[in-house]
């Protein structure tokens, strides 16, 4: 939660976040953390059955879970949001590489224990890298 909420404040329009991780390793949780940082007050859940939600803070949080979504089944009109001036975060990015801007963050998550976590943030773009630096 508190590493998202440090990635929300810094996070620029247009940005794009790709979580992944198995279920129940914390990319909810993850993206509550954004929401916060980003100046959210609504719940944020799961979009699982409905794709997307949007919340509103100082700018949109575009929370995409695409875990139902490949290639086959032609929902390629999510990339849209990837330049609506938001935060888009994608729960089960891998299942729509194909779709993704090659300037992102990458975020994957291991359970390493019932309360432990580890994260691999990656980067190629530098406004990126910048967030990562910044965030160690």
């Amino acid at each position: 939660m508190q590493l998202g909420e440090k990635i929300g404040r810094l996070a620029q329009p247009n940005m794009v976040i790709a979580l992944s991780g198995d279920l129940g390793a914390g990319k909810t949780v993850l993206t509550k953390g954004l929401g916060r940082g980003l100046g959210i007050t609504a719940t944020i859940n799961s979009p699982t059955f409905t794709i997307m939600k949007i919340y509103q803070g100082r700018m949109p949080l575009y929370h995409m879970d695409v875990y139902r979504i490949n290639q086959a089944s032609q929902d390629d009109d999510l990339e849209e949001y990837f330049e609506k001036d938001g935060l888009c975060v994608i729960e089960w990015a891998d299942n729509i590489d194909y779709l993704l801007p090659k300037s992102r963050l990458q975020i994957d998550i291991a359970i390493i224990g019932d309360h432990q976590r580890s994260l691999e943030i990656s980067a190629e773009d530098p406004e990126y890298q910048d967030i990562i630096e910044r965030i160690k």
